[in-house]
């Protein structure tokens, strides 16, 4: 069996997205390593007890092959990366809440319910939740 260890979501700025991810979404720090020059290498994880194996890498963005890719993608409204939650109507007012802005709310997409919000680091993100779920 093969299974997602660790996948990536360029940002802007990793900081400020690590500040997001966790403080935010809710995302634990897995690794935050100082490069030097600048550079972080920081990976982020569901809490635990969720996806105790996957880990998401916070990228600058900034590369001559990531910048045009991840401005084309948001530029298209397309989210970078899909979370899945239990309750999405809940997880949406608590996200707006803490100021989250929203691209659209909650609506029924085939099987799920989906609803796309701002990383603020450059990247839009889907919440979806599978119909029949809590909510």
């Amino acid at each position: 069996m093969i299974k997602v260890a660790m996948t990536n979501v360029y940002v802007d700025d990793v900081p400020k997205a690590h500040a997001f991810y966790t403080g935010i979404l809710g995302f634990e720090t897995r690794t935050h390593l100082d490069l030097g020059g600048g550079t972080l290498f920081v990976t982020v994880g569901a809490p635990e007890g969720a996806q105790p194996d996957l880990q998401l890498l916070l990228e600058p963005g900034d590369g001559p092959i990531a910048e045009p890719y991840r401005k084309a993608v948001y530029e298209a409204g397309l989210p970078a990366i899909v979370f899945s939650v239990e309750d999405i109507r809940a997880e949406y007012d608590r996200l707006r809440a803490l100021g989250v802005r929203f691209t659209h709310e909650p609506q029924e997409q085939g099987p799920v319910i989906a609803a796309v919000l701002d990383d603020t680091v450059g990247n839009l993100v889907q919440l979806a939740q599978p119909k029949g779920r809590a909510a």
